[in-house]
C-alpha cells in the first residue's frame, strides 16, 4: 500500500527499496536491487534521484528500471563493482549523472536537501560474523537524510543504531528492523524514541529468513513509546 505522510507518498517495495514521491512530482528511490525492487518486470523509469547506500545494494539493472534518463544517482564512495559477484559495471559507467559520497556530507540538489550519515556495525557489537568481523565495516556505507517538499526522510542504511544518529532532526524514519546485519526491531524502536520523528515506517525485514522480524510487535513497542508508526507490509 502507499503511505501518505505530509506532502509525500511513500511505498516500501521490499528490503531497502523505498519510493518517495513529493507533492511537486519529485521521485526518489533508495537502494533498488534485484531482490529488493519487487516486480522485476516493472520499469517505471520515473526516478529523479536514486540513492545507493553501499555495495550490497548496488545493482545497475535495478537502477535502470527506476531512473529516468536525466536522473542523478548518488553512490557511496566505497562501491566497487569489481568486488561484487552480480555485476562488473562500475557506477560511473551508468548513463546518468553519478556522484560519489561519503558519510557526513551535505548537498543541495535543485529543490532537494540531501545529507549523509555514518552507517556501519560496531566491531564490539552484536552484528558481526563468525570471525567477529562487522558485516558492514565503518567507511563502507552511509545513510541518507533527504528533504522533499518540506519533509525530512531518514534511511539509515545497513547499520547499527549509532550515537551519531541521536541528534538528527527527522520527520519520517525508515529503520531496518530485520537484525542480523543491521539493527533489530528492539534497537530500532529505541532509536525511534530518541529521534522522536513524526512517523516511523519499518523496512529491511522478512525478505529472507535471516532478517525475519515481528513487525506487529515492533509497532506495539514504538507506539508504546509515544511515537507514531505505520506498516507497509509486503
Amino acid at each position: 500500500m502507499t503511505v501518505h505522510f505530509g506532502a509525500l507518498a511513500v511505498d516500501w517495495l521490499g528490503l531497502a527499496t523505498v519510493r518517495l514521491e513529493g507533492q511537486t512530482g519529485t521521485v526518489i528511490y533508495t537502494d533498488p536491487g534485484p531482490e529488493h525492487y519487487g516486480d522485476l518486470d516493472s520499469e517505471p523509469r520515473d526516478g529523479d534521484l536514486v540513492l545507493v547506500s553501499h555495495g550490497d545494494h548496488y545493482d545497475p539493472d535495478s537502477i535502470r528500471r527506476v531512473a529516468h534518463e536525466d536522473a542523478i544517482v548518488i553512490v557511496h564512495e566505497s562501491v566497487d563493482a569489481g568486488a561484487l559477484e552480480w555485476t562488473d559495471e562500475q557506477p560511473e559507467a551508468l548513463p546518468y549523472e553519478v556522484e560519489r559520497v561519503r558519510a557526513n556530507e551535505s548537498f543541495i540538489l535543485g529543490p532537494l536537501d540531501l545529507s549523509t550519515t555514518p552507517a556501519y556495525n560496531e566491531p564490539a557489537g552484536p552484528h558481526t560474523d563468525e570471525q567477529g568481523q562487522p558485516y558492514h565495516p565503518e567507511g563502507e556505507g552511509c545513510g541518507f537524510l533527504v528533504t522533499v517538499d518540506g519533509v525530512t526522510v531518514f534511511w539509515p542504511g545497513d547499520t547499527d543504531a549509532l550515537a551519531a544518529h541521536d541528534d538528527l532532526v527527522v520527520d519520517l524514519f525508515l529503520p531496518p528492523i530485520g537484525g542480523g546485519t543491521t539493527m533489530d526491531r528492539h534497537e530500532a524502536a529505541a532509536l525511534a524514541e530518541r529521534l522522536e520523528p513524526d512517523l516511523v515506517l519499518p523496512v529491511h525485514y522478512d525478505t529472507f529468513d535471516a532478517i525475519a522480524a515481528d513487525a506487529e510487535a515492533f509497532v506495539v513497542d514504538v507506539a508504546s513509546r509515544g511515537v507514531p508508526v505505520v506498516l507497509d507490509a509486503k
